[in-house]
């Protein structure tokens, strides 16, 4: 445990260097020729800080199209892994993970629903449908958990129903509604696409990811005594229904904002918790923090294989974290399974 402590903050002070890196490298991949050092120099003149000899054409593509792309993936993998390491220990669930509570469903019936019906109007328009849905699906779930008793039993149960139900809704919708245009454009973002990715929806997103890590790391210690059953964390002064309120609000909003501006991105939420606890342990002092970071890497090296395995075509990221989240998931049960 001891040896977890002492590692964790090693390992967010070498991963934040890495993830710097990671963006600049990946920035740099692409049809148009660019360097780490033109990335650099872009950066540097946009904050004031010099002038770069890259031309207009590269400046843009640089700051407009892959930073913003990059960044966003780096937030939203450190969200979706922040949201699974919580609703894990919340649950006491290895298989929970951020769209156990029908968030990414509801998203999805909104966006859906702004898209093909007509009730929004562009990128701003998909966002806020998305995030309606969600906040509806989350409120559904828990409004039937709290109705069927209010356990965890009931809650994932609630989950599923809600997820089912959205995922209903949406196929229903795209069915009798949409053109093949419209399927194509609405099947690409219910994967996750990172490719419409703006400064608006990084400050957004990025701005929510750090409050809500903030919140979570502020109950560390609630959520440690927590892991060890509502009784266990009762007994020692945690308010668990409180607790759990809160945190549940904490996730959903996360994982809803990150779902509103990249899609359904599955996988990082599942398996990333579990390979930070091989590493730190369970204490989420330390788990939290290193999840975060590990996501936010991951997720930038998965976005660049969806961008350049199928080059000049594109993959939902969302289709290769699952490709690279499977495998990686059978590896922790045999783990798992060999030290059980």
């Amino acid at each position: 445990m001891r040896t977890g402590r002492l590692r964790a903050p090693l390992l967010v002070l070498a991963g934040i260097p890495a993830l710097l890196l990671s963006i600049a490298v990946a920035v740099t991949l692409g049809p148009a020729p660019l360097s780490v050092g033109d990335v650099a120099g872009v950066v540097g003149a946009r904050l004031g800080l010099g002038e770069t000899d890259v031309s207009r054409i590269g400046q843009g593509i640089v700051w407009q199209l892959r930073l913003p792309r990059a960044v966003l993936a780096a937030i939203c993998g450190a969200g979706l892994g922040t949201c699974g390491a919580v609703l894990q220990s919340l649950l006491r669930n290895p298989l929970a993970d951020p769209f156990l509570l029908g968030v990414s469903a509801g998203a999805s019936t909104g966006a859906v629903l702004v898209v093909i019906l007509g009730l929004g109007a562009g990128a701003i328009g998909l966002t806020a449908g998305a995030f309606a849905g969600a906040l509806v699906a989350f409120a559904l779930v828990m409004t039937l958990g709290s109705l069927a008793g209010g356990t965890t039993t009931h809650l994932v149960l609630a989950g599923v129903a809600g997820t089912q139900l959205f995922s209903a809704l949406t196929s229903f919708v795209v069915i009798t509604s949409a053109d093949a245009e419209q399927t194509r454009g609405v099947l690409f973002w219910l994967l996750g696409s990172l490719s419409g990715a703006r400064w608006n929806d990084v400050a957004v997103s990025g701005v929510v990811c750090a409050v809500c890590l903030l919140v979570c790391l502020a109950r560390a210690g609630s959520l440690d005594a927590f892991a060890l059953g509502r009784d266990t964390a009762a007994a020692l002064g945690v308010n668990v229904a409180r607790l759990r309120i809160v945190l549940l609000v904490v996730t959903a909003l996360l994982a809803a904002t990150l779902v509103a501006a990249a899609g359904a991105i599955g996988f990082v939420g599942l398996v990333l918790p579990q390979a930070a606890k091989l590493v730190v342990g369970p204490r989420h002092r330390a788990l939290l923090p290193v999840t975060a970071v590990l996501g936010a890497i991951l997720l930038v090296w998965v976005d660049v294989l969806a961008t350049t395995v199928a080059a000049p075509q594109e993959v939902p990221v969302g289709v290769m974290t699952a490709l690279v989240g499977v495998p990686a998931f059978a590896i922790l049960l045999a783990r798992r399974g060999r030290t059980s």
